[in-house]
């Protein structure tokens, strides 16, 4: 049973909380009680995720570029850093946007959760272990990342965010944890980001060829965002530093799942080759060991709901930005 909400929490800021993940966190906190400060600065955050909580009681938003520094009104005890473009998509297109916002950034929330005296999370990832030689991948594993290939300015922008945090909470003795977010998905993901599920639920809503890269024979474990927010906020109420690992350790080829989009959204489309990019991992599944035993963590939604979900939401919000 996961201890996510035991640990009541005042004041949360959420940074890149107009995100993905970052407005189901903003959302699940204002459930618990919490006031939420929302930080971001839209390049790649969407308003229409935090719409609805603008009119709801404690919730506030701070529009910033959190490498250009970062206040805030009223002191938190818990900071989220999910702050950072985390699509191909979006990485390739703002490559030092991101490098920055996960170094200078990363530096300003943890002066802000170090002034206030407030729990501090790091949203790393699973691309800190590269294209992986060991699976699945615990955290023990040091990686095997290219720091100069075109996935690099994410890849390396993580990483030295982990170094800086681990640095801070020696140097400075910031209450800080890092977890490394395999891939998640669900509602609210942008059609357009370049990423699989999105991108095979986008193009077997319209009818279209699911572009399939390589072979098809990579694999990738995915989280439900329901999950990945309870493994979060969990790791931050139980006051690990980590680095512990939140994501789905049952691995899914590409080709499985195109062929599992196709099936659940009840669609004609075919499969189509495409080029394999640069670096893509041939693997990518969690070792959740520790999540299991420290925190009481485990997913709980099966691929085939949390697909059903997504495709749900994409047919009524429809699949283009």
């Amino acid at each position: 049973m996961s201890t996510a909400l035991s640990r009541t929490w005042e004041h949360a800021v959420v940074t890149g909380g107009a995100g993905f993940v970052g407005s189901h966190l903003c959302a699940t906190l204002l459930d618990a009680g919490a006031a939420v400060t929302c930080v971001d600065d839209f390049s790649t955050g969407r308003p229409e995720n935090i719409t609805p909580l603008l009119e709801r009681p404690g919730f506030t938003l701070v529009q910033a570029d959190v490498s250009e520094g970062l206040r805030v009104k009223r002191p938190p005890d818990l900071v989220l850093h999910f702050a950072s473009p985390a699509s191909p998509a979006d990485y390739l297109r703002l490559p030092l946007h991101t490098l920055e916002t996960g170094s200078l950034g990363t530096r300003h929330v943890l002066e802000l959760a170090h002034c206030a005296r407030a729990r501090f999370v790091l949203a790393s990832t699973s691309e800190v272990y590269g294209d992986p030689q060991q699976n699945p991948q615990d955290e023990r594993y040091w990686g095997n990342v290219n720091p100069v290939g075109p996935r690099s300015v994410y890849d390396e922008a993580k990483r030295f965010g982990e170094a800086l945090t681990t640095a801070h909470a020696e140097a400075e003795g910031t209450d800080t944890c890092i977890v490394r977010l395999f891939n998640t998905y669900g509602p609210r993901m942008r059609g357009h980001d370049g990423r699989a599920v999105p991108t095979f639920v986008r193009q077997a809503l319209a009818g279209e060829p699911l572009t399939v890269t390589g072979d098809g024979r990579q694999t990738r474990s995915l989280c439900f965002v329901d999950d990945t927010v309870r493994g979060v906020l969990a790791a931050a109420a139980h006051g690990m530093r980590g680095p512990v690992n939140i994501g789905n350790p049952t691995e899914i080829t590409m080709l499985d799942l195109a062929r599992l989009v196709v099936e659940l959204a009840e669609s004609s489309s075919e499969i189509r080759y495409i080029e394999r990019p640069v670096d893509d991992p041939a693997v990518r599944c969690p070792d959740i060991t520790l999540a299991r035993d420290k925190l009481g963590w485990e997913p709980q939604v099966r691929a085939e709901e949390g697909l059903r979900r997504t495709i749900a939401w994409f047919r009524e919000a429809g699949t283009e930005e």
